[in-house]
């Protein structure tokens, strides 16, 4: 099978909606199809993924960041060129300009495209450029895809709000390849790297330092942790690339005066996450909003115990299976990291729960799903 994956960003820092897209891609791949990846340059210069033998990357020059909008013209000429080399392409996240182009090309020559918006759906109406976005064009880009993907039912709510069929709305989960766990590094290093006591409890956060990540709560309940409890070892990690929320998160740390007891380093990629994860001895991730985390599969992964908060779209794997699930707020944060950190047979329930889990998120599995769906869309649009 011929299939061209669209996603706007090849780069780790933008976090599942790249991550995801390129795993998908590379499982596909490795199932004997024949995967073009379309994509943009941007922060491709200081992180980018491999690319994969089997995987043929074109990534066109962001000549502008309008709103979000990565304006890549080049792929408009590439694509009028090449779409009908391609049986199917799938086209990753919603609100982009590539969509933009996908929809009128794929119609033109009718190719069929699936349109997964990897959690971006939310807020239609919220604000003036998505708006705009929405009415011209979104809603239009939603309406001729042949099928839309949703990674959980919350997501599958949400384009029903918008319009969409039953019909013509798939759940698939993300995926992620467990053969990048079967080497996992030793205990200690990432502590080693970063000087840390071996006695020092580690508060994970690993995800871009965003608003929407809920970081300042996460803050504000470890500063009540450590005032009002009997751990004064505990030592919060924060990593992840700054996303516009850095130098609050910083004025936050002084004004609670936790300096000494946060450790902020920057983005962790490859093995240095990995390092994290398993040094970690909770992963917290306490979202405004997440409709399906790659970092939770990560950590889950990695065996480490989760605290999460209900407003992701995953609590119903994770709730007393292998974590925690919260109120994002500082009080109910707290006492769930008070809970984790004391009781030592729930950490290893947690952990001994992971693999278990992991299994119907293997890649390889959520691969043979997308390649029926592909035949099934490529069927109805060119029926023998």
């Amino acid at each position: 099978m011929d299939i061209l994956q669209i996603l706007p960003y090849f780069s780790p820092k933008h976090g599942g909606s790249a991550t995801s897209p390129y795993q998908i891609s590379r499982a596909l791949s490795k199932r004997g199809h024949n995967v073009t990846i379309y994509t943009t340059d941007l922060d491709t210069k200081k992180s980018s993924f491999e690319i994969n033998s089997g995987l043929r990357v074109i990534q066109f020059h962001c000549v502008a960041n309008i709103g979000g909008l990565l304006i890549t013209p080049a792929m408009g000429n590439q694509l009028k060129n090449e779409i009908k080399d391609f049986e199917v392409i799938h086209a990753h996240n919603f609100r982009t300009y590539q969509n933009i182009i996908v929809q009128r090309y794929a119609r033109k020559c009718k190719v069929p495209y699936i349109l997964q918006a990897q959690g971006s759906m939310p807020k239609i109406g919220k604000k003036k450029g998505k708006w705009f976005y929405d009415q011209l064009l979104g809603f239009k880009i939603l309406k001729n895809a042949s099928k839309v993907l949703a990674l959980t039912e919350t997501e599958a709510k949400q384009y029903k709000q918008a319009g969409i069929p039953s019909s013509k709305i798939v759940i698939i989960p993300n995926g992620i390849d467990l053969s990048e766990y079967n080497d996992l590094p030793l205990r200690g290093m990432f502590r080693a790297k970063f000087g840390i006591n071996e006695d020092n409890k580690i508060i994970l956060f690993l995800g871009r330092l965003h608003w929407i990540k809920g970081i300042d709560n996460l803050l504000r309940a470890f500063a009540r942790l450590k005032k009002g409890s009997k751990f004064d070892n505990i030592l919060l990690v924060l990593a992840g690339p700054d996303d516009g929320f850095l130098s609050t998160l910083n004025s936050l740390i002084n004004k609670l005066r936790i300096k000494d007891s946060v450790l902020i380093t920057g983005p962790l990629y490859d093995r240095e996450k990995l390092e994290a994860y398993i040094d970690a001895d909770i992963y917290i991730l306490p979202s405004r909003y997440e409709t399906f985390p790659m970092t939770v599969l990560e950590a889950i992964a990695c065996e480490t115990p989760i605290i999460l908060s209900d407003k992701c779209g995953i609590t119903a794997t994770i709730k007393d299976k292998v974590g925690i699930v919260v109120k994002p707020s500082p009080k109910e944060i707290q006492i769930a990291l008070l809970q984790l950190l004391s009781d030592e047979d729930l950490q290893k329930r947690f952990r001994d729960n992971c693999r278990i889990i992991l299994k119907q998120f293997d890649i390889a599995n959520i691969a043979v799903k997308l390649e029926k769906l592909y035949n099934e869309v490529i069927e109805v649009s060119d029926p023998k």
